[in-house]
């Protein structure tokens, strides 16, 4: 299962994302895409997010059988500490 949130999206990426998962909130989307799409959307989302913020989770082979990607501006980054993922906020 991937989960992607995204924060002050800019308009059309939410529709885009739609395409291949439901959006069972305002901004939170969850599916099984294959890792080809689920790559090539993180991509488009990567490139195209701006001033907004973006998070993926995704299936990984792991201790916590998760991994997280981040994207945009003021965000959360993951952290590996020991082999369990924590998020840091970057000081301003």
């Amino acid at each position: 299962m991937t989960v992607i949130v995204l924060i002050a999206a800019p308009e059309g990426l939410r529709g885009h994302l739609t395409r291949w998962m439901v959006e069972v909130d305002a901004g939170v989307f969850v599916g099984n895409p294959s890792r080809r799409v689920r790559d090539r959307l993180w991509e488009l989302l990567a490139t195209r997010i701006g001033d907004g913020q973006a998070v993926l989770v995704e299936r990984a082979n792991n201790e916590q059988g998760w991994a997280v990607r981040t994207a945009g501006r003021d965000r959360w980054r993951p952290v590996d500490y020991d082999g369990l993922i924590l998020s840091a906020r970057n000081r301003r």
